[in-house]
């Protein structure tokens, strides 16, 4: 597992479908994850420090957790099937630990509220999570690839490629 952190939330342009960056903590890598618009504001209003009226349902779930005397140990991002990202929080009350399936969106913007570290799976960074629809991380003015580099994402890409997240 790799720890990340929240690098940005953005839109990508052709879809209008929001993404989650995640930026390996101690690296340069970045994972992204398309994720709906309810949690995509939900991460980014915390991030940012936007006040809410009432609790939002991130919130709660947080509130829930810590009521429940459960402490949320880290999030992880554990495996991709047919496209789709699966999450885990993994939690410890009463000193046993408790692993709940989470979406990775929802697994995040509760992770951003209680502090807690996040983590993804070490192949979904390699050349196997191609295969699993994980498109390349996108390019960004300046990056500067080798030639192996460049190769491996030219033969990477896919025509519904074109257009990808635009920060």
């Amino acid at each position: 597992m790799i720890e990340v952190k929240v690098a940005r939330i953005g839109v990508e342009a052709s879809s209008q479908a929001y993404v989650v960056m995640l930026q390996e903590k101690d690296g340069e890598r970045v994972l992204p994850i398309w994720i709906g618009k309810p949690e995509a504001e939900a991460i980014a209003a915390h991030v940012n420090g936007v006040p809410h009226d009432r609790p939002m349902t991130h919130d709660l779930a947080a509130s829930l957790i810590a009521g429940l005397g459960a402490l949320l140990r880290r999030v992880q991002v554990v495996r991709v099937v047919k496209g789709t990202f699966h999450g885990e929080l993994h939690l410890t009350r009463a000193g046993s630990p408790v692993v709940v399936d989470a979406r990775p969106s929802d697994a995040i913007a509760i992770a951003v509220r209680l502090d807690a570290p996040i983590f993804v799976a070490d192949q979904l960074f390699d050349d196997e999570a191609d295969d699993a629809g994980v498109p390349p991380a996108p390019l960004v003015e300046g990056d500067q690839l080798s030639p192996e580099e460049l190769q491996r994402r030219l033969t990477r890409l896919r025509p519904e490629d074109f257009g990808r997240f635009i920060p």
